[in-house]
């Protein structure tokens, strides 16, 4: 069940040398392939434990674990291309919530899951941690939606 050269000319990054970090925000870098199991409800996770932005205000920077959940539906998003995406925040300035929903938008509109959710999870700058969590889920997963956004709210830290 090998993927053919064919089904990998949408994976340009993956394996090419002299890839450039972008210094901005780019969803431009974002690839994606296939999904060989359509049909089939199943868990992707990443975990981005060194993710970076700015502050909008201040410029200094801000430090955070971004962990993505999602359950594909044709497309899937290239791994390696997901990294470079998420390095391109580090000169970025959006206040965490912004850059949550920022890349759950930029993943629905290139994949269109049939869910995903992003949870931010940042280091406390003024004494105060900012966990902020975003969720989508096509008409067959509307319950997930409801039930992940409620499970979400921490009874205690």
């Amino acid at each position: 069940m090998s993927r053919s050269t064919e089904e990998l000319t949408t994976c340009t990054l993956l394996g090419a040398a002299g890839v450039k970090y972008a210094t901005d925000y780019a969803p431009e870098m974002l690839e994606t392939f296939e999904n060989k199991h359509i049909g089939q409800d199943y868990l992707v996770t990443f975990d981005c434990p060194e993710f970076t932005s700015l502050c909008p205000k201040t410029g200094q920077p801000d430090f955070g674990h971004i962990i993505i959940n999602y359950i594909p539906d044709r497309l899937m998003v290239e791994s390696k291309s997901l990294k470079l995406y998420l390095f391109s925040f580090r000169n970025h300035g959006d206040f965490h919530e912004d850059c949550v929903n920022i890349i759950k938008n930029d993943l629905v509109k290139l994949m269109r899951p049939r869910y995903l959710e992003v949870k931010g999870i940042f280091m406390p700058r003024g004494g105060i941690s900012i966990i902020p969590f975003a969720n989508y889920g096509d008409a067959e997963h509307q319950d997930l939606v409801k039930f992940r956004l409620s499970a979400s709210f921490p009874d205690k830290l």
